[in-house]
């Protein structure tokens, strides 16, 4: 089952000729979902060969305007193409109001498709959405303004049965149901298979988590602790540790610690500061606390 993420911008409030603000697009088992939609979003989606059709279900962390503000003309473009199927928002309650009040005149209104909100929860961890091979959770951060990072899941998969067991036992249709979710197999005689000796486990599920702006905070180690790949801002190099702090943003070396003691496998760093031309200090600092790190580019896609 495919699992992977690409980067459509890795950048925070100011763009910059090589670096668009902060959106991303997980693709899980053939579908698609937004996360962030900044400025210019959907230009870059086109450059990516992205199916801006395919998209379904919307992420916006919070409403910082790096974070949203391609979400209008997305929308608008939507409509153009003859969209008709459902949209969802999973968003800052805020976000409705805005679009129903100051926008809906000329654009919501208008549209061709209906929008659902799915306002984020400020009480921890919650689910927000859950499809037949994937939970998608949001958490709270502490930014200047309300903020959510999010967790997907894998749901676990059935264990495969060994196709050679069904003739050897005679297995029915709906024993091998009950074997796939776990069961053993007790034959007319009494004798009892372990269900290990009739199946093949499945892959171990996968795990990505989208840390959006914050500072660091003992609470998200725990929400992301052992997911595979994690996607952390890191706005500055450490020597602006105070800057930091005074921002709601993290460093790259916070963004590390918060890898290593979470045990994560695969650490992402993201959201620059336009002061950095190169963020090779970034990953390096960040490296020099947890090697398994890799500094996001735009257009840059990888592997859950």
């Amino acid at each position: 089952m495919s699992f992977n993420v690409k980067i459509l911008g890795c950048g925070s409030a100011l763009p910059t000729l090589n670096r668009n603000a902060t959106s991303q697009v997980v693709s899980h088992n053939g579908q698609i979902y937004l996360v962030d939609c900044a400025e210019a979003t959907q230009v870059v989606m086109r450059r990516n060969s992205v199916r801006i059709g395919g998209l379904n279900h919307i992420f916006i962390s919070h409403l910082h305007g790096d974070h949203f503000f391609g979400l209008f003309g997305l929308l608008s473009t939507l409509d153009l193409m003859g969209r008709k199927g459902d949209l969802y928002l999973h968003c800052p309650a805020r976000l409705q109001q805005m679009l129903e009040s100051k926008y809906s005149p000329v654009l919501v209104n208008e549209l061709g498709y209906t929008i659902h909100y799915e306002p984020l929860s400020p009480d921890g961890l919650s689910l927000t959405l859950e499809t037949k091979h994937l939970m998608v959770y949001s958490f709270p951060l502490n930014h200047r303004i309300p903020c959510w990072g999010f967790v997907f899941r894998e749901k676990p998969a059935q264990y495969n049965i060994i196709k050679e067991c069904i003739p050897r036992y005679n297995i029915s249709i709906a024993e091998i149901v009950a074997i796939k979710n776990g069961s053993d197999l007790r034959l007319e005689d009494g004798t009892v298979i372990p269900n290990s000796q009739l199946t093949i486990p499945p892959p171990k599920p996968k795990s990505y988590a989208f840390v959006s702006d914050t500072t660091k905070l003992d609470s998200v180690v725990e929400i992301v602790k052992d997911v595979d790949v994690l996607y952390h801002e890191a706005t500055y190099d450490n020597s602006y540790a105070n800057r930091a702090i005074e921002t709601f943003h993290c460093t790259a070396g916070q963004a590390a610690e918060v890898a290593r003691d979470a045990g994560v496998e695969k650490l992402v760093i993201g959201h620059y500061s336009g002061r950095y031309d190169s963020v090779e200090l970034l990953e390096r600092q960040a490296r020099e606390i947890f090697p398994n790190t890799f500094a996001a580019e735009d257009g840059m896609e990888f592997e859950v």
